[in-house]
């Protein structure tokens, strides 16, 4: 399974259309804060599975976390403001081992980072909309193989 993981595209709905056309994916998700381009997106592809979690921006009523069985592999997927992701990460860890989860997908901080910490994946794809410090824009690709490996890259857009 590839999924293409993207967060935080605040109106940029440009990037957030290519990627997507760009990236042949079993599923599309996205972390919030870009609702409008998001519902654009979905609509202009109704083809392809897209899942969707609300952050803070977003005034909408999805709901700001998905628990989601994919494979063999349970995936945590939140923004991120809720558990204070930019004072650390200890607890949305936490809230996805509690869930039992092995792979945690989150948003908010507009910084990317992909690696296993406490035994769990652990990916912020960055953001599409306005990048902060010196990252530029950026998604994830998250590959879960039949057996259940996990490969996940960040990608420069």
């Amino acid at each position: 399974m590839k999924i293409i993981v993207v967060s935080d595209t605040h109106k940029n709905f440009e990037a957030y259309n290519d990627v997507v056309n760009r990236n042949p994916a079993d599923y599309y998700i996205h972390l919030g804060d870009g609702v409008n381009e998001f519902a654009d997106v979905a609509k202009s592809n109704p083809d392809k599975n897209f899942i969707f979690v609300k952050g803070e921006d977003d005034f909408c009523k999805a709901s700001t976390k998905q628990l989601l069985r994919i494979g063999k592999c349970r995936l945590f997927c939140a923004h991120g403001n809720e558990q204070n992701v930019t004072g650390g990460l200890d607890t949305i860890i936490s809230e996805a081992k509690k869930a039992g989860c092995n792979i945690l997908l989150y948003g908010h901080t507009h910084l990317y980072r992909a690696e296993k910490i406490d035994g769990i994946y652990v990916m912020n794809p960055g953001c599409l909309g306005s990048p902060r410090g010196k990252s530029a824009l950026s998604y994830g690709v998250l590959e879960i193989s039949d057996d259940g490996q996990v490969k996940m890259n960040i990608v420069a857009y």
